[in-house]
């Protein structure tokens, strides 16, 4: 029953495996025992009730493993509110010798800080303007409250555009509100340019130069039915008015574009795709060939939300995501580490201790190291 829980956890049993740990939670007895072990093994409190989870999520945050809807079946829901990180590692809870081993952390000159609103500013002229919390601007055209960037709205006639680029760094975000009255937000380690104003009738393009970028995009139908594209590379995304998200960062082998609401075009070179909504295309930098899959989208714009949720990924692609929300650098002293798999949810304002005293709890590490604006993981 242990590894049937475990692959319950895991969302990876079976039909039959699934009818047989549903008959052994029938009796009372075996539910104490359910909840005693994963609280041993996973630090956690588990509850018991029917599962409803618009309901759970407007409550609190939480983090929630669950097998699919069975007809004839009900289903127990194991929900943990997130005060602090909730992991669940697959594949090193019962190696006991790493569970009794306690190497404290080595914390040397911490400057591993949570992300923050920040950003620079480039204008046409090449000037550049660093915008954050705290720090107000203003010109003729946009003014900043320091989380925001906000252009006048309204186009023009002139056939001359004036560009400007945001720029947010690594352990940064920042949002835009452009000239049409799209709204943009700017995950870390990001780069956007954009004109301060907007033609009528032409098509209102942007450029993702590098990074993640969520658009609430204003619909065609409010600007005389000039389209929007965003255009990274060789790819070009054409919309009318919807919701979407795309990850083009230097150091991933692809772009992924995630749609939320309507309905986009993405176009490269040599073939052409249509997202519907609660779909994601992967274009493949090796072979510029787009694959599309039907996904959860709240799971990819979770940042927007100040989460990161994690499904089945390896701790080398979480430390990934968090080194450029965290601004840091990640080593890994076994490579063996690289390939264990979590699913959970984190809290984008976590102290950075906070998540690697969890991993460790887990038994997942050893121990590790912080050295200034370095990890390293044992």
């Amino acid at each position: 029953m242990k590894k049937i829980i475990i692959k319950y956890l895991n969302d990876s049993l079976t039909d039959n495996e699934y009818q047989e740990l549903l008959l052994w939670l029938r009796k009372p007895k075996n539910k104490k025992k359910f909840a005693t072990f994963v609280e041993e093994n996973y630090h956690l409190n588990m509850s018991y009730e029917e599962i409803d989870d618009d309901k759970a999520l407007n409550k609190v945050k939480m983090s929630i493993v669950k097998h699919k809807k069975a007809s004839r079946y009900s289903i127990w829901k194991y929900a943990v509110a997130a005060a602090v990180a909730i992991l669940f590692a697959f594949g090193y809870l019962f190696n006991d010798s790493k569970m009794l081993l306690d190497n404290k952390p080595v914390i040397v000159n911490n400057q591993i800080k949570t992300g923050i609103h920040k950003a620079t500013l480039t204008l046409e002229d090449g000037s550049q303007v660093v915008l954050g919390k705290g720090t107000d601007y203003k010109s003729q055209n946009v003014q900043s409250n320091g989380e925001a960037l906000m252009y006048v709205t309204g186009q023009t006639e002139n056939a001359h555009v004036s560009f400007n680029t945001l720029t947010v760094p690594r352990g940064g975000q920042f949002q835009i509100a452009l000239a049409d009255g799209t709204q943009v937000w700017l995950n870390s380690e990001s780069q956007l340019k954009y004109p301060i104003t907007f033609i009528d009738g032409e098509s209102r393009n942007v450029e993702l130069i590098y990074g993640e970028a969520y658009f609430d995009v204003s619909h065609s139908t409010e600007h005389g039915g000039s389209n929007f594209k965003v255009i990274h590379n060789q790819q070009e995304i054409q919309v009318l008015g919807t919701k979407f998200n795309i990850k083009a960062y230097k150091d991933e082998a692809s772009i992924y574009t995630t749609l939320v609401e309507g309905k986009v075009a993405i176009s490269t070179p040599s073939e052409r795709k249509i997202l519907l909504p609660n779909q994601q295309a992967i274009l493949s930098n090796v072979n510029n060939k787009i694959v599309v899959s039907d996904i959860k989208v709240k799971d990819e714009i979770a940042w927007v939300n100040g989460e990161f949720i994690i499904k089945h990924k390896s701790l080398k692609t979480i430390m990934k995501e968090l080194s450029r929300w965290y601004d840091m650098d990640v080593v890994f002293k076994e490579k063996s580490l690289e390939d264990v798999k979590f699913v959970g949810v984190l809290g984008r304002e976590q102290d950075i201790v906070q998540i690697l005293n969890t991993i460790k709890e887990l038994g997942v590490i050893n121990g590790y190291e912080i050295t200034n604006k370095q990890v390293i993981l044992k």
